[in-house]
């Protein structure tokens, strides 16, 4: 079969749901997602295409006919496990060789990955890369049609939106608002796998989340490699603070979160509207990966420090405890000492209240990758060690000063650790612990905070 010219999704899908409805049972899909919430949120999209066909989800993998892993390769250890799966279902495809194994995103949209699993892992019978709802029915399409192995992972450029995914959370969301990315830092592989930036039309975005509202969601997060570009590419031209205000706009009791944001597109209009809009969370999280303005520059940031603490002071002037959160790439290639005590420095300055740190990670086709590094893997892991302390110790400082205040908190669910005992985040997205009953779950509950830790605050329900 042709896999240039096969009909159209549509048709596939309605042929499709007819192949499956002559099944004696329903069949089961086992859908596993790594790696991010834009991953996580395309996930949902899948299966909600793949109902639409006629599938019912599994968590038991013993009773899927299809399954389904969504892929990460920002580090090379999300690609390990994903080969260590794969390795561990092969005698599920012995023992039934009707079951279809599908493998999509970033992983699988480098061209390398995609011939490895052709060529060594030859049960799987189709991959996808990071356009998979695109093409996901066309592909299923032609295995029933007898297809051993379709193999896509062309980036497309359209953006479906006809499509009803399946939330993971009743009061939970996550809203892709873009795709892509123009920046091109060199130690990511993004830009390469997901093509460039595709910003969706206001309106459906809007009429996506009046929706979710409508249904009772309480907190929705807006995502894109760079939401700060959100609108650049689209014909009428709209800012994403002009989209936050639009969307703030919309009445109900709700909390708006969006990530990432990139420090070079972070505007004076963007903090504002976090300072201003009564729905956005207050709490920003920015990523300044290096406190080296000589690293950044060869990670193509386009910023430098100097320019990142002045938009830091611009909202700390307003808001003295405004939340912070950030990333941090330790050990990238070359860093020097002084590259990293100036990151060191950076986190005293600034004072975050969390952090995800991370040892950088050789990403093939990158830029970084070719760059000479001189730097042990276990010096690496001392830096990395030396900035969680630091960082543990500042958290301590920091969760202080919520101590007495009452703070408006979404209950996410009960600890695992300690029953009758709720967490959830407050506005800042600070963790919060305090006792309760399931009922509080997916609900605004007012705390007034007790005492604090270095990883969450605790109090008592007012």
């Amino acid at each position: 079969m042709d896999l240039e010219n096969l009909p159209d999704a549509e048709f596939c899908m309605q042929e499709v749901r007819k192949w499956l409805a002559q099944r004696p049972q329903q069949p089961k899909v086992y859908l596993h997602v790594f790696g991010c919430q834009l991953n996580v949120a395309e996930g949902e999209q899948m299966a909600g295409i793949l109902q639409t066909m006629g599938y019912a989800m599994t968590d038991e993998i013993q009773q899927a006919s299809l399954i389904l892993y969504h892929t990460c390769a920002v580090r090379e250890n999300a690609e390990d496990r994903v080969f260590g799966t794969l390795g561990n279902i092969k005698k599920l495809k012995q023992e039934n060789p009707a079951l279809i194994i599908c493998v999509t995103g970033c992983m699988t949209a480098q061209e390398h990955i995609a011939d490895k699993i052709a060529k060594s892992y030859r049960y799987v019978d189709i991959v996808l890369g990071t356009s998979p709802a695109n093409r996901l029915a066309q592909m299923l399409y032609a295995h029933m049609h007898g297809l051993r192995y379709a193999q896509d992972i062309a980036v497309y450029a359209d953006i479906p939106e006809n499509s009803e995914s399946i939330r993971n959370s009743p009061f939970k969301a996550s809203v892709p608002i873009m795709y892509g990315c123009n920046n091109f830092c060199t130690y990511c592989i993004v830009p390469y796998v997901r093509g460039r930036e595709r910003s969706r039309k206001p309106e459906d975005i809007l009429t996506e989340v009046r929706k979710l509202i409508q249904d009772g969601c309480k907190e929705i997060m807006l995502l894109g490699q760079n939401v700060n570009s959100y609108g650049k590419d689209l014909e009428n031209q709209i800012t994403f603070p002009e989209l936050l205000r639009e969307i703030d706009r919309i009445p109900g009791k709700y909390w708006i979160r969006f990530m990432s944001s990139h420090p070079k597109d972070a505007t004076p209009e963007l903090m504002d509207c976090l300072l201003e809009c009564e729905h956005v969370a207050k709490h920003l999280h920015l990523p300044v990966q290096s406190g080296s303005n000589e690293i950044l520059r060869r990670m193509n940031r386009n910023y430098t420090i100097e320019k990142y603490l002045s938009q830091v002071s611009y909202l700390r002037e307003k808001a003295p405890d405004f939340s912070l959160t950030t990333d941090l790439i330790v050990g990238f290639p070359d860093e020097s000492q002084e590259d990293f005590e100036a990151t060191l420095a950076l986190v005293k300055q600034v004072r975050y209240d969390n952090m995800y740190s991370f040892i950088y990670s050789k990403r093939t086709g990158t830029k970084a990758a070719s760059m000479p590094d001189s730097i042990s893997d276990a010096e690496k892991s001392r830096r990395m060690q030396e900035l969680l302390v630091l960082q543990r110790e500042i958290a301590v400082e920091n969760n202080k000063r919520f101590v007495g205040r009452l703070l408006t908190v979404l209950c996410d669910g009960e600890s695992r650790k300690h029953p009758g005992i709720m967490t959830g985040r407050s506005s800042e997205n600070i963790l919060v612990e305090f006792s309760g009953n399931p009922k509080m779950i997916g609900k605004f509950v007012q705390i007034r905070i007790t005492d604090s830790k270095s990883s969450c605050v605790t109090g008592e329900v007012i």
